[in-house]
C-alpha cells in the first residue's frame, strides 16, 4: 500500500513554498500563485517521484520569483533539492540588473535543461504541464490568454514545444509526462 502521509519534511516545504509566494498571483488572474506549485508537486506525486523532486516542484519558482535564494532552499531542504530548483530557474536579470529580453531567457534555459537530470526534467514538465492545463482552461472559458505573455502566441507555443522536446529522457515517468505535456499542448493548439 502507497504511504498517505505527508513526511514533516514535505509539510515544512508547502508551509514555505506558500509564505514565500503569499500575495502573489497567476499572471492576470486571482488565483493565488500556490496553487500552480502545489498542482507541479501534485502531478510530480501522481508520476511516482520521490520526495525530493516532488519538494522541488513546490520550490520550483521560489528563487525566481520570490526573494529567496538557493541558499536558503539548500539550508532548508539539502543539496539536492536545491540542485533541482537551479535548473527550473531562468536569469531574469542581467548583470546591471535590468530585465533580460524574453527570448534570451528562454534559450538559455532550453540549454541548461538539454544538461539537466532527469529528476530537473521532471520538475519542468510538470511545471509545463499544469502551465498547459492553466492555458487550456482559460481559453476554453474564453479568456484571452494570449495578451498575458511577454511573446505572441507563436513563440510562446514554440518554447513550449522545444522544452518538451529538450526534457525527453529514457525514465518511463518522464515519458508519461512528455506524453501528456504533447497531448495537452496538441488541445492547446487546436483551441486558439
Amino acid at each position: 500500500m502507497r504511504d498517505l502521509d505527508l513526511s514533516p519534511r514535505l509539510e515544512r516545504a508547502m508551509r514555505w513554498s506558500a509564505a514565500c509566494h503569499a500575495g502573489q498571483f497567476r499572471r492576470g488572474s486571482e488565483i493565488p500563485y500556490f496553487q500552480h506549485v502545489a498542482a507541479v508537486a501534485m502531478i510530480l506525486d501522481r508520476a511516482g517521484f520521490e520526495e525530493d523532486v516532488v519538494i522541488a516542484g513546490l520550490l520550483h519558482d521560489v528563487v525566481e520569483d520570490t526573494p529567496a535564494t538557493l541558499a536558503d532552499v539548500s539550508e532548508r531542504f539539502g543539496e539536492a533539492v536545491a540542485a533541482l530548483v537551479s535548473v527550473c530557474s531562468e536569469e531574469k536579470l542581467d548583470a546591471s540588473g535590468n530585465k533580460r529580453p524574453w527570448i534570451d531567457r528562454k534559450r538559455d534555459h532550453l540549454a541548461a535543461v538539454a544538461k539537466a537530470d532527469e529528476s530537473a526534467r521532471a520538475v519542468i514538465l510538470a511545471d509545463k504541464l499544469h502551465n498547459l492545463a492553466s492555458i487550456e482552461v482559460d481559453l476554453e472559458a474564453g479568456v484571452p490568454i494570449w495578451e498575458r505573455f511577454h511573446a505572441d502566441r507563436d513563440r510562446v507555443l514554440w518554447y513550449y514545444q522545444a522544452m518538451i522536446d529538450a526534457c525527453s529522457g529514457d525514465d518511463p515517468r518522464l515519458a508519461d509526462l512528455v506524453t501528456a505535456c504533447r497531448d495537452r499542448l496538441a488541445r492547446v493548439e487546436a483551441i486558439g
